[in-house]
């Protein structure tokens, strides 16, 4: 389905699952084929990184032909993916470590958290994984943030699964599954993955800085953060979520991150957008940096083309 056609749709559902494989294309290749197969499901974008060892979806579609997509991908995941042999720089609990619902198109966040739900338990039922409802459709204030669903990762699942008191999973059984392990699964608003590379090989610099950027260090508002150590450039960087890009917008990240990093003399080299962001991410930047006055999205040419034909 095309892009023009999806955008036809009356309702329109957006998710952004991740999936943890980036190095094996076959793999990747396969799950991606599914969301390609579908009626009223568009895939919009995929990206792997062999050193997080992860690839990020963002798939958009009526919310029923997005879901039922959805638990037929996480059903492949767990056929083609051992976490058993998995290791990568990025924290994960399964081998769909996070499914996020994000409504786009005449729905409401409730439609999001209802189309989690479904999934999930559909997911628990079908293939005996675990299913941890987080964000929008946590069961629970400790659930809410997906950093603490993941604390212990793959590797401490079983142990922290003993605790049925917080780790009871929503759906499915009551220990990980063997070899895919637990998926959390949730809605949210749209987030910005946004990466900032730095001219260094030293990781204690990034994770410095990274606990600097994010919220629970007494940085930004809504940002979350961490240090990666990118093997085959011989560099590190700093991995965030702009869980919200209105009230920190990229901008605001890199040069708080620039300042940072010269107090150790290093300087930022790149940055990178994982999956997709809103364009008025990106118009936010291009206003602050070439302090345009009275700018306005409409002056976009294509925004106004949109305009008159949707």
């Amino acid at each position: 389905m095309g892009e023009l056609e999806i955008m036809k749709l009356n309702r329109i559902m957006e998710c952004v699952p991740n999936f943890s494989e980036g190095r094996n294309r076959e793999t990747i290749e396969t799950i991606a084929d599914i969301f390609r197969s579908k009626e009223n499901v568009l895939l919009l974008n995929y990206s792997s990184d062999a050193d997080h060892n992860r690839s990020v979806m963002t798939i958009a579609g009526e919310p029923e032909a997005l879901g039922e997509a959805m638990v037929e991908a996480i059903g492949k995941a767990c056929e083609l993916i051992d976490m058993n042999r998995q290791e990568g720089q990025h924290p994960r609990i399964g081998a769909v470590d996070v499914v996020p619902f994000v409504p786009l198109k005449n729905l409401e966040m409730e439609d999001a958290v209802a189309l989690s739900r479904q999934v999930g338990q559909a997911v628990g039922k079908r293939y005996g994984i675990p299913v941890y409802l987080y964000e929008k459709s946590a069961s629970a204030p400790h659930r809410e943030n997906l950093a603490e669903v993941r604390r212990g990762q793959y590797e401490g699942l079983a142990e922290k699964m003993k605790d049925k008191e917080h780790w009871r999973p929503d759906f499915g059984p009551e220990r990980p599954h063997p070899t895919f392990g637990a998926v959390a699964v949730g809605a949210r608003k749209i987030l910005c993955a946004y990466n900032v590379n730095l001219g260094t090989d030293d990781l204690k610099i990034a994770d410095e800085i990274a606990k600097k950027v994010r919220f629970i260090g007494g940085g930004l508002r809504y940002c979350k953060a961490m240090g990666v150590r990118l093997e085959e450039r011989n560099q590190v960087q700093v991995s965030m979520n702009l869980t919200d890009y209105e009230k920190t917008p990229l901008y605001a990240a890199v040069e708080m991150i620039r300042m940072e990093a010269a107090r150790y003399g290093v300087p930022v080299v790149g940055t990178e957008v994982i999956g997709l962001l809103p364009q008025k991410a990106l118009l936010d930047c291009a206003e602050y940096y070439l302090q345009m006055e009275n700018f306005r999205s409409d002056l976009v040419i294509e925004n106004r083309l949109m305009e008159e034909c949707f």
